[in-house]
């Protein structure tokens, strides 16, 4: 697979890296982690150097099974996790709200680097802003663990312009994790510019809309009681008949190229900056390959343009996000 560079840090890691969340939180069901292990060796396989993970997955389950899975090829890939919540380190309890001070910081990333089975971890991110806590703080405790050699590259995650550039005045910011895909665009006004200007990658998470890129879900679709989808705005029945216009465009690209819907939402995310590199999230092998095929398809001038026209006739129904896990994403 081609790789990319995240910014101007001179991380590389694949054009297209995996989100790993679904493997122990998978939308309302919890998949075998025996079945896991195997489709995240068989992404490196196939050139996946790109693992995302966090604390708050499990909480702390998600890390030991990536640990376990990525431990025969450790040095060759690379590794990104994230702190941020309220978690008792020694029970993996979720205490509640966020939690970014410095000494909960140095805790937390020990326990990372434990059931991560390394001696670094390769970027850390902030999973989301602490308003408690100056953004000052934050990066000088991830820069004091830069320093010890046991983190190689900051993140953020879900932060305004303004946090990344406070951040990014202490500890230079590998790359920002956020929401960035067909439907979710809301970054492009102000925060990809300011990532451009700073030499900051972008790793977009999602970038299949939760599954509704792909075309697989409809008006009919039903969700588990668990499932995060069916308490978000945007696919409740009403707003997804008119949210599936941008799916039929995508298959109409899709059908042009000779390929799917899938690959085209990710080809256009690799196609809007050099410096992007989207994390979709899988547990079937099938789906792992599609898409990694993502990068092998060439959106043409012509065809970026004929998207946005025809996306620009198209608004967006509902919110990201259930209204109390939108006042924890800052934008």
């Amino acid at each position: 697979m081609r790789k990319r560079t995240l910014g101007r840090s001179g991380l590389e890691v694949s054009a297209i890296g995996l989100g790993c969340m679904g493997m122990t939180d998978a939308f309302g069901q919890r998949p075998d982690r025996g079945a896991m292990i195997p489709i995240i060796r068989a992404a490196f396989e196939r050139g996946v150097t790109f693992f995302d993970t966090a604390e708050n997955y499990g909480p702390f389950a998600n890390e030991a099974l990536l640990g376990e899975a990525v431990a025969p090829f450790r040095d060759q890939v690379v590794i990104a996790t994230k702190f941020g919540w309220n978690i008792d380190p020694a029970t993996g309890k979720r205490l509640g709200g966020l939690n970014s001070r410095p000494e909960h910081i140095k805790v937390a990333a020990e326990g990372m680097l434990k059931r991560l089975r390394t001696d670094r971890i390769d970027l850390l991110y902030q999973h989301r802003v602490d308003p408690d806590v100056p953004m000052e703080e934050v990066a000088g405790a991830v820069k004091a663990l830069i320093r010890q050699g046991k983190v190689r590259h900051f993140g953020l995650s879900e932060a305004g312009a303004s946090s990344i550039r406070r951040a990014h005045a202490v500890q230079p910011v590998t790359a920002l994790q956020s929401e960035y895909s067909f439907w979710t665009r809301e970054i492009e006004a102000e925060i990809l510019p300011t990532l451009e200007e700073l030499g900051i990658g972008l790793v977009p998470y999602s970038p299949l809309g939760r599954g509704f890129l792909t075309g697989a879900i409809d008006t009919t679709t039903t969700f588990n009681a668990t499932d995060l989808r069916g308490r978000t705005p945007r696919f409740a029945p009403d707003a997804m008949k008119v949210n599936l216009g941008l799916v039929a465009l995508l298959a109409r690209i899709a059908s042009r190229k000779g390929t799917t819907p899938a690959r085209v939402a990710l080809a256009w995310l690799l196609a809007q900056k050099p410096w992007i590199v989207p994390i979709p999230g899988t547990t079937k092998l099938a789906r792992l390959e599609e898409n990694i095929g993502a990068a092998s398809v060439a959106l043409s001038a012509d065809d970026l343009r004929d998207i946005e026209a025809t996306a620009a006739t198209i608004t967006v129904q509902g919110e990201r996000y259930p209204e109390d896990l939108m006042k924890l994403s800052e934008r």
